[in-house]
């Protein structure tokens, strides 16, 4: 599969959105039997053509899901190629016996591809953003949509309480988030073209549960978890208790304590910190490699 993004349609300015809408609804979508035969030609033999017909005949979806990310102002190209990406590693580690549709596996690997995008291209979600940042930082305009605020300018009091209530976030987080967040927004309601009575909104994602994506949820945070419970095994006791305890916890400890308990300067602390840090990464990036041998771009 080592050219299958080179030879997936692109965006380019001159066709657009709709000449590229209208390329990917040329591959046809595949029925349960023949998906699911493609995907053993490509599990058992690394049938470069089998995977390519798996790609392309998901690319609708990928296109479905990443129109629910226009509203953060990023090149929608850009946001759809993320998205194969992460659509091409969904087809890398697809396990046709588990039962299944492609589709349902390949969901959450096409969001993770796309959120990751997301959060690298904007600088108010830096390294050390907290977990509940960015649980508000990628649900703040669908819950302002759902209680009616989502083209008001600063929330009212109560629809701050109601957001923070809804996402378990401090309330002065929800402000701030809103606030640098705040800008205009494309209407869902906007024709895909001039001549197609179709609009936006026909196009955003279900963010309903599903057990099938759950489940391949599930299994990736197993693996991701297991890559780093491996990676700390690199590490020697001090290095692996001031990581996690910097890193890798909610509330992290300040260097002033963790200087106290190893009687060490706070500088030395830091020093350990960014050194296990490195390794940590070095370990799991060599891990996946080895283990997934990543798709080669």
């Amino acid at each position: 599969m080592a050219n299958t993004k080179s030879t997936l349609p692109a965006m380019t300015p001159e066709g657009g959105l709709s000449h590229y809408l209208n390329e990917i609804r040329k591959f046809p979508m595949l029925e349960k039997d023949e998906e699911f035969m493609l995907a053993k030609r490509w599990k058992e033999h690394e049938d470069s053509d089998a995977a390519h017909k798996l790609v392309t005949s998901h690319l609708r979806l990928v296109a479905k899901i990443a129109m629910g990310y226009r509203g953060y102002g990023l090149p929608i190209g850009e946001v759809i190629s993320e998205g194969n990406v992460g659509l091409m590693q969904a087809v890398k580690r697809f396990e046709p016996e588990k039962g299944f549709r492609l589709a349902t596996y390949a969901m959450w690997w096409i969001r993770a591809s796309i959120q990751e995008y997301v959060l690298r291209s904007w600088s108010l979600v830096k390294l050390g953003t907290t977990a509940s940042q960015k649980k508000l930082f990628f649900n703040l305009r669908k819950i302002k949509s759902q209680i009616s605020a989502l083209d008001d300018g600063d929330l009212k009091p109560e629809q701050v309480k109601e957001i923070s209530d809804k996402l378990g976030v401090p309330e002065d987080d929800v402000v701030s988030m809103n606030q640098r967040m705040a800008g205009p927004d494309n209407s869902l309601n906007a024709p895909l073209r001039a001549d197609s009575e179709g609009e936006w909104q026909d196009w955003l994602v279900d963010d309903n549960p599903d057990q099938e994506i759950e489940l391949g949820k599930n299994q990736e945070h197993q693996q991701r978890m297991e890559y780093l419970e491996g990676a700390l095994s690199t590490l020697n006791d001090r290095e692996r208790d001031i990581l996690i305890k910097r890193r890798l916890s909610e509330d992290p400890v300040t260097l002033e304590d963790l200087s106290k308990v190893y009687d060490i300067s706070r500088e030395r602390v830091r020093q350990i910190e960014v050194r296990a840090f490195e390794k940590v990464q070095k370990a799991v990036r060599e891990q996946a490699f080895s283990e997934n041998n990543v798709i080669d771009a």
